[in-house]
């Protein structure tokens, strides 16, 4: 096995054929195609730094199956020594990218499904875990990069799966063979999926009995007949098909992690690649491991993009003339305390965590979920303090067309001039970057990515042992209790 670069991982794409569609065209060319190239760009970044010296120990790890060196992307946690590098290597790769590059959620669904896939097969003697283990060799020797198929369109939310007046809101199953299984319904916020080489569905509520049709995991490829991709829009998202760099902000890594939804239209799946189906009464567990998983993730690649936000705004007081000014030094320094907060939320969920039957490691879900609650509000208020800090321009600037225009040319390196040595042209660019990382797009995916924080204030509460804690203060309070 040989550890992908980003050209043989652009290069392996070329062997995929997904049906995609942008602003209602099929595209043909997506690694050509400009809405998409940022986000190829971000995914192959995993792949390059993997190769580095300086980046191996948190890019690659060992196998735990074959003893042979892997991209970290497509390992499975062995210690809680794992937990931590991943935190570490998500933060590096924030910082390097300044958006979303993709592998989490794969990542996050390789481990979840793993570890639960054992239980299952202890408990019921089914072959799950093993068939999944062969999958995961696969995935290893090749290097894949994966897409977590986890959330469903769910319709009308007051109602289960099962009661749905139409059953395709979730995905199900709706025929089964000696071959396998066809499926038919929606995966939603697909993030990175038109640039990955396979997908692994995942159930994605708890279920009942009357739901089992609804309990499935699987994995095939991207481009498997049957499937459609839809890719989503994005905060000006049509800058990136105009000429030039500026007014497109993070122009090389785009803004977040290029979502689609992704349609399943009677997609047949062979049973090898089936990891449940009907087992409903581990879909709970299910959602509860890949959760707390991806909820680790946001303490890590939130606090690089943050790092890059923070040095915008530095850069932006800087060329305004007023980074000497003590309330823009105040709003830095709660810049850097609520970015620091998060990333040590996701580093104590890592240290805290714990080996699971299968011999794989699960973070503490309890802080996994502060972990990521906190960033659903530390999130809007850093992006709130860079505006501040910033200032109007970033909503009102000219374009990059303005600026090369003969005629308007000097006018606006006279007017939106900021300190005198800094070049006109730099500040526009710092005031373009903001606008792009802070905008619309990139907040609600810190709100609503691996669950909105309403899921994770669920998951707190009954992480929480509030009777613990309310037994802790009884006895401090002398009560004592009727035997």
């Amino acid at each position: 096995m040989t550890l992908k670069n980003g050209n043989s991982y652009r290069e392996s794409l070329k062997e995929l054929n997904p049906e995609v569609f942008y602003l209602g065209k099929k595209i043909d060319d997506r690694l050509g195609y400009p809405s998409f190239l940022p986000h190829i760009n971000s995914a192959a970044l995993t792949y390059e730094l993997a190769n580095m010296p300086e980046y191996e120990e948190l890019l690659t790890a060992t196998s735990h199956l074959t003893g042979k060196k892997i991209n970290r992307f497509t390992h499975i946690h062995q210690s809680t020594d794992d937990l931590v590098k991943k935190v570490k290597a998500l933060r590096l790769l924030g910082q390097k990218t300044g958006a979303c590059f993709q592998r989490c959620v794969g990542w996050d669904a390789l481990n979840a499904t793993y570890t639960v896939t054992y239980e299952i097969d202890k408990k019921n003697g089914t072959n799950y875990h093993k068939k999944f283990k062969e999958y995961l060799l696969y995935v290893q020797e090749n290097d894949l990069m994966i897409a977590g198929a986890m959330t469903d369109p769910k319709g009308d939310r007051s109602l289960k799966p099962s009661q749905q007046k139409d059953p395709d809101l979730f995905l199900h199953v709706v025929e089964k063979n000696d071959k396998g299984i066809i499926v038919r319904g929606a995966k939603a916020h697909q993030t990175g999926i038109i640039n990955s080489h396979e997908l692994l569905a995942m159930p994605t509520l708890a279920m009942g009995e009357e739901d089992k049709d609804y309990a499935l995991a699987f994995a095939i490829p991207v481009d498997t007949k049957g499937i459609i991709h839809i890719f989503g829009r994005q905060t000006n998202d049509t800058r990136r098909l105009e000429e030039g760099t500026m007014d497109k902000g993070n122009y090389k890594y785009g803004i977040v992690g290029g979502e689609a939804l992704t349609i399943f239209n009677d997609v047949f799946v062979p049973w090898e690649r089936v990891f449940m189906c009907g087992e409903w009464e581990w879909t709970g567990l299910f959602v509860e491991r890949f959760a707390s998983y991806h909820r680790q993730n946001y303490g890590g690649c939130k606090t690089g993009v943050s790092d890059v936000i923070i040095g915008s705004a530095v850069a932006a007081a800087e060329y305004n003339g007023v980074a000497s000014a003590s309330h823009i030094k105040d709003k830095i320094a709660e810049m850097v305390n609520m970015t620091e907060t998060l990333y040590s939320c996701s580093i104590a969920c890592s240290d805290q965590g714990h080996e699971t039957d299968s011999g794989a490691y699960i973070v503490n879900p309890l802080l996994a979920n502060v972990t990521k609650l906190n960033v659903t509000r530390y999130i809007y208020e850093i992006c709130r303090l860079c505006h501040d800090i910033a200032g109007g321009l970033v909503a009102t600037l000219p374009s990059e067309a303005d600026l090369n225009n003969p005629q308007l040319k000097y006018l606006i390196e006279k007017y939106l001039k900021g300190v005198d040595n800094i070049p006109t042209e730099n500040r526009m660019r710092i005031f373009r970057l903001i606008e792009n990382m802070t905008g619309g797009t990139a907040l609600v995916e810190s709100m609503h990515g691996a669950g909105s924080p309403q899921a994770q204030k669920i998951m707190i509460l009954k992480q929480a042992n509030l009777k613990m804690k309310k037994k802790l203060a009884e006895d401090l309070a002398g009560i004592e209790k009727e035997k």
